[in-house]
């Protein structure tokens, strides 16, 4: 199945961070490119983000790629706190082919992906067939890539 994940850091070496998790993931096909972005809701006074989305190919179930991202989180030194606070890694998945979950602790395709241009710009990266329309959001900056 052809699943997308989007990954978020802005505590640490965040470059670090992501690429540990990139190699974390099962079935890495593509990496986006990686961008900078200012945090959006949450407590103020955060760093900036570093963003990508990696694209699987995987027969792992939508709460499977959810356990997988908890645990690369963990081992990044996540800590739950404030909704939107600052985080070491932040794993989101983000689609799992056409598959469609409504659950308390995950929901795909994730209810927030088509209002974030911080995920539709990488996304659009490897798969503009899925994102639509590149969004035109300077809020978005490219940097280098992983």
């Amino acid at each position: 199945m052809r699943a997308f994940v989007a990954l978020g850091s802005n505590l640490g070496d965040r470059r670090a961070n992501l690429r540990a998790a990139v190699a974390g993931l099962p079935g890495v096909v593509a990496v986006s490119g990686v961008y900078e972005t200012d945090p959006v809701g949450g407590p103020g006074g955060q760093a900036p983000y570093l963003n990508a989305v990696v694209e699987l190919d995987t027969d792992l179930s939508p709460q499977a790629l959810l356990a997988v991202g908890r645990r690369l989180e963990e081992a990044a030194g996540r800590v739950r706190g404030k909704r939107w606070g600052p985080r070491t890694l932040d794993v989101d998945i983000l689609l799992v082919g056409d598959l469609t979950v409504d659950e308390p602790d995950l929901q795909v395709p994730h209810p927030r992906l088509r209002e974030r241009a911080f995920v539709l710009v990488p996304l659009h990266d490897l798969a503009p067939d899925v994102a639509g329309p590149r969004p035109d959001d300077t809020s978005v900056r490219p940097v280098d890539p992983l």
